[in-house]
């Protein structure tokens, strides 16, 4: 197993675990669930393969991903049931954080294998980082939260993209560019959520 292999996998877990919960606020049954976080956890890495044109798409290549994902929606009801009293907000955006940070970086690093030029390798980051969470709050009928609270999701995705093709161009250990620009990721929308930090709005 690659790390970037590693990489997709937890991120395919920890977008998986956003739409579970997200699923369950809007009380969908068992199919409404495994449809949110099938969305959440493969839509951005969807897209990024669309666009980069790689056939077939990593989940359908990797058809364990999918089983996992119908696996962990048979569990979801009695575990977050469980887990209600200690899910708190906090662990929520701690999960989405880890998610971007994850998603981000194996997006640019698909890029880069496919020969993308860096730009669009930059914005292959932050398009799989950020669109399974778009398609989350399309589907459970929200305006996408990256389009409409002025937190920057997207800024902090682009910003740890290029730390991540600076950081490779410059020499760096493959493995620690990967580990320190997701954690960067991570980071900066944790702090953006402490601090409340907003882009200007119209």
């Amino acid at each position: 197993m690659t790390l970037i292999t590693l990489i997709e996998i937890m991120a395919i877990l920890v977008g998986a675990f956003s739409g579970f919960i997200e699923a369950r606020r809007k009380r969908m049954d068992l199919v409404g669930v495994f449809t949110v976080a099938f969305i959440t956890a493969f839509g951005g890495g969807t897209l990024r393969d669309i666009l980069l044109d790689r056939r077939p798409l990593f989940w359908v290549t990797h058809q364990e991903y999918a089983i996992l994902i119908f696996v962990l929606a048979l569990m979801a009801a009695p575990l977050i049931r469980t887990l209600r009293q200690i899910v708190s907000e906090r662990l929520i955006v701690v999960a989405d954080a880890v998610g971007l940070g994850l998603f981000s970086i194996a997006g640019v690093a698909s890029a880069l294998e496919a020969h993308m030029p860096i730009f669009i390798a930059s914005m292959m980051g932050v398009i799989t980082g950020i669109f399974g969470g778009v398609l989350r709050d399309i589907v459970c009928n929200e305006v996408p939260m990256v389009f409409r609270d002025g937190k920057p999701y997207a800024i902090c995705a682009f910003i740890g993209s290029w730390m991540y093709l600076l950081m490779k161009k410059f020499g760096a250990d493959p493995d620690l560019a990967l580990w320190t620009s997701a954690t960067t990721i991570s980071a900066l929308r944790l702090l953006t959520w402490k601090f409340d930090m907003r882009m200007g709005r119209s």
